[in-house]
Parts: structure tokens; sequence; C-alpha cells
């Protein structure tokens, strides 16, 4: 960081004088250990972030892998990676607990990524957010914005899951959440069970959103004005912001994927978390840059009209009805991201295999 003694890093400026929290987007002990001394509450975990993690942190991991395969002599390589990803994810929630206690058990938590494939799938969804989240007590558990994914994100928190909805880019989507969020936390109430500590966050994969609109403009051969499209997610996540506040939701709004600058910026100030990735927390702890709440400043709007004219998918996507919950699978930042999901756990699954059934081509 280039702060001198005394001075707070922006980030933790960020945490310190505003209502935005931050995460580290990554289950890596080092990138979580620098991010907690910057202010961060939380982190995430998804089959990519586990891949590179072990990439960068293989070291840590090797002998443990090794130790799995020995301890489980029947499991498949799905299983051995399973329980990496759960072992992973413990080993961060370990180093969240102080963050949990100090903050009363409504931050600190680690999030772990159901299975991607399994989107079609509520029941098996929810037993599987059901039992991760009793691998720590400050375990919170993802579930993506699909039309099953929905009603599981309604069934692990009825049974006392704190969830965080995924794979979601939309103002439709983000509305769905905060509905099937609010029936969920009904239905626990009306058992008699306590929801007070329970802290479900809507991720909006604002850089995601970003990155379809691109690629639709390209396809279409639809002419931009430069940067136009890198307001897209920030429109999107302002305007659920806004209409979350009116309704009450309480699920809270969190932005992820980061592409830019303008994702840190232009969302200080709103009472969000904010996903941030190890390289972009350390360029914008050198920055230098300036601390100012701009939440609640407005989307320029020459900037959304122009989206909205040209881009028929930015329409689904900004306004309240744009989509049908029907149509949330086939959105097309949603199969982008659904796709680079499933195959970053199935190139996870063949690391596993490597170590139960190293080739011997590659012997020397």
């Amino acid at each position: 960081m280039t702060t001198h003694a005394g001075e707070l890093s922006p980030l933790l400026q960020t945490v310190t004088t505003t209502a935005t929290d931050y995460w580290n987007d990554s289950c890596s002990i080092e990138e979580l250990t620098y991010a907690i001394e910057n202010g961060a509450v939380g982190a995430t975990s998804n089959p990519t972030i586990v891949l590179e993690v072990l990439k960068k942190e293989m070291h840590l991991w090797r002998e443990r892998i090794a130790a799995i395969i020995r301890e489980h002599p029947t499991a498949t390589e799905d299983d051995v990676a399973w329980r990496l990803n759960e072992e992973m994810a413990v080993k961060a929630a370990e180093l969240l607990q102080p963050v949990f206690e100090r903050e009363g058990r409504r931050k600190g938590r680690l999030s772990i990524q159901t299975n991607p494939k399994l989107f079609r799938d509520a029941d098996r969804i929810t037993e599987q957010a059901i039992r991760f989240a009793a691998l720590a007590p400050n375990m919170q558990v993802k579930a993506p914005v699909t039309r099953a994914g929905l009603q599981a994100l309604e069934d692990a928190t009825a049974a006392g899951v704190s969830v965080n909805a995924t794979v979601c880019f939309t103002v439709p989507q983000a509305l769905a959440v905060g509905e099937a969020v609010e029936r969920g936390l009904e239905r626990r109430e009306e058992s008699g069970a306590d929801v007070d500590l329970m802290a479900p966050v809507c991720t909006i994969m604002v850089g995601r959103l970003d990155d379809w609109l691109q690629v639709y403009a390209d396809r279409a051969r639809i002419l931009l004005t430069p940067g136009v499209v890198n307001w897209a997610g920030i429109a999107a996540i302002k305007k659920a912001y806004g209409i979350y506040h009116e309704r009450g939701y309480r699920t809270r709004l969190l932005a992820a994927a980061y592409r830019h600058q303008l994702h840190w910026t232009e969302l200080i100030g709103g009472d969000i978390v904010l996903t941030i990735p190890y390289k972009w927390q350390r360029l914008f702890n050198d920055s230098g840059h300036e601390v100012v709440s701009r939440f609640d400043c407005e989307v320029p709007e020459e900037i959304v009209s122009e989206l909205y004219e040209k881009l028929p998918d930015f329409r689904r996507a900004y306004d309240e009805d744009g989509m049908t919950i029907d149509e949330f699978d086939s959105f097309g930042a949603t199969v982008r991201t659904l796709r680079s999901f499933i195959g970053s756990y199935q190139d996870l699954v063949a690391l596993m295999r490597d170590f139960m059934l190293p080739n011997p081509d590659d012997a020397s």
C-alpha cells in the first residue's frame, strides 16, 4: 500500500467511513489475510476460484489432497473434489471467525457455492446447501438464480441457511431473490425459529452483465459509445437497491465480478457488500484514490438512454418486469456464467483425477 503510517488504506476508509462492506473474492489464505487487514468482513468461493487458488497455493494443499485420497479409498474424483472444496472453505471460515465474533455473528462469513451442475434441481441444491451450512458456524451458501435455484434459496432459507444468491445479473432476478428469501424467512418465523442472526445476500455480477452486453452488441453489430457498457451493471444494482429499500427486503445486495474501478468508486456509500478480487484490492489501495460516497449519484441519463435504446438485453436486465422467472435460465449472462462455472468444476475434477491416476505418459 502507498499509505503513510497512521493513514487508512482506501478500502479500509471505505468500510470505516461509509455503510459499504467488502469481501475478498477468493478463499486463498494469503489473499484473505491481506483483505481482513484492510477491513474485509467476508469471503467467497466458487469452482473457478478454487481452481485459481490451487494454482497459486498448491504447496499448501498437495499433501492434503493426497491424504484425502488415502483416507477415502472408495471415493470418486468428484468426491475428492468436493471434500477438498469443503476443506478449503472451512479453512477460510476459520480465518474469518474472529470477524464473525467481533461483528456479533452478522458478518465474517465464507460463501461456498453449491454444485453448478445442479442448477435445474431445487431439492439437490437445497440438500447440499444444508450440508454446507453445517460445515462451520460462519458459513454462507451460494445457489444460482435459476428457476430451480430460486426455490432452493427459499427452502434453504426456511431451513436456517444464510444464503448468497449467485449467477444473478439483473433487476428482475434480484427482485425474485428478494421475494424468495422473504418467503423463506417468513416460513422459518412461522415455525418459531429465530432469524435475527441470518444474513442473506443477493449478488449482482455487475461485470458479467457488462461482459454479456458487449458480446451482444458485437454480435448484433451495434456501435456503442466507448465505455458506455461499463455502466450497465452499476445502473442495474443501483436500481435494484432502491426497490429493495422500498419493499423492505431483508436481503442485502452484493456487487461482484469486477472489471474496472467504477465497480468500486461508483458503489461506495451504499449499504451493500463489494466482493473484490485481490488484484483489484491492491490496485485500489495503491491508487491513493479519494474515498467519496457516490452510490446515491445516478448513472448519467444519456448513458442509461443509450443502453436502453440500443440493447434489448439491457432493457431485460434493467426493467423490473424485463424477464419472467422462466426466462432466467436462458439469459445470455446466465448461460455464459453457468458454462464457465461448470467448466471450472470439471477442470477441478480432472486435477483430482491426475492425483488419483497419474498419467504414465507424463513420466520421464
